[in-house]
């Protein structure tokens, strides 16, 4: 992997390794991120204005930090780690009802949408003159959870499929995409004055990345985050038969990366989430831990965010040109108008 791609929505670390380093490496990033968070919560509580958001703003605010790298070991445990336990985290406030809730025509809708925007990927790749491969990339990182996505997509296709310039493309347009509809969605569901339910369906089922997804969903209130996070959960869990899918659809490119090939698993985090949800479907888990918990991830999430904004390759993004992007921009469009529509009208 070139070491300058974006790095920036590396959920499952497979675009870089969460670094090895001393306890006290970690330290300078984490308080930098942490600091970060400290300063959104203030402008938050002043305000009134969402702590993610706050987040977002100061991490971006802050992003020519990226350029020291003894901040890089912390802000990528920040980045990755902290997601991933607040993602767990989130489910002592959920319950198998809750889910259930959803019922399973949202659940088909969610699949439905994933496979469309995988397809307006291609179709947008191919009508821009790019290969089917950068047009599964493209679109299955907006389906699914951003460069994590792109990553393990590119382990299945293979390079002579998609070639390593065209997912540094990816990564820097999915960095550049994510945060910029965590802060408009929101926006566009309070105008057209959306439910929890509504909203939380939307926000999830559209964002890209897992943190944005999240953060956009909290910013509109606690329980549409709570809604968002399944729904995106589940979108998540569906790069499992997509990698199986591709895996059998080109058998003869399946890559092999650092001696192993890219298996189709459903992540540790997405198992801990429902697992934890399952156990608080039992009512075992006592209300103050419950509520403990749900603040306890909410600030983790925020340091995240803030922590990814801090490592967003902005410089990178301004060099790509704007026809690679047009293709992430399609997808985005469909990942943006089916949750949508959903929402409207079924949702009630």
């Amino acid at each position: 992997m070139n070491p300058k791609s974006p790095q920036a929505a590396d959920l499952f670390g497979d675009i870089e390794a969460t670094p090895k380093v001393r306890l006290r490496d970690y330290l300078p990033g984490l308080t930098v991120a942490a600091l970060a968070t400290l300063a959104a919560a203030s402008l938050s509580d002043r305000y009134g204005a969402p702590l993610t958001l706050m987040s977002l703003l100061i991490g971006l605010a802050l992003n020519f930090l990226s350029a020291d790298h003894r901040l890089n070991p912390g802000l990528t445990l920040a980045a990755r780690e902290l997601l991933r336990w607040a993602i767990v985290l989130v489910g002592a406030r959920v319950t198998f009802g809750q889910i259930a809730a959803l019922g399973p025509e949202a659940l088909l809708a969610v699949i439905i949408t994933v496979v469309a925007v995988m397809l307006t990927g291609v179709a947008a790749a191919r009508a821009l003159g790019f290969s089917t491969g950068f047009g599964v990339l493209s679109g299955g990182a907006v389906a699914i959870c951003g460069g994590s996505a792109a990553m393990a997509l590119s382990a299945t296709l293979g390079e002579r499929r998609v070639k390593q310039s065209e997912l540094t493309l990816v990564l820097v347009g999915i960095s550049s995409m994510s945060p910029i509809a965590m802060v408009l969605y929101p926006v566009v569901a309070h105008w057209l004055g959306f439910s929890n339910a509504q909203a939380g369906y939307f926000l999830g089922g559209s964002v890209h990345d897992v943190a944005q997804a999240l953060g956009a969903g909290y910013a509109y209130s606690p329980a549409a985050g709570e809604t968002a996070t399944i729904v995106k959960l589940a979108r998540v869990a569906l790069l499992a038969p997509v990698l199986a899918v591709l895996s059998l659809l080109f058998p003869a490119k399946l890559a092999v990366t650092g001696g192993k090939r890219a298996v189709a698993i459903v992540p540790w985090f997405v198992v801990g989430f429902f697992g934890v949800a399952g156990v608080n479907s039992l009512g075992v888990i006592p209300v103050a831990i419950s509520h403990g918990a749900a603040s306890l991830a909410a600030a983790m999430l925020a340091v995240s965010v803030a922590a990814t904004a801090i490592r967003s390759p902005l410089g990178e993004i301004l060099k790509a040109g704007p026809k690679p992007l047009l293709v992430g921009v399609a997808a985005s469009a469909t990942a943006f108008v089916l949750p949508l529509a959903y929402a409207w009208l079924r949702i009630g």
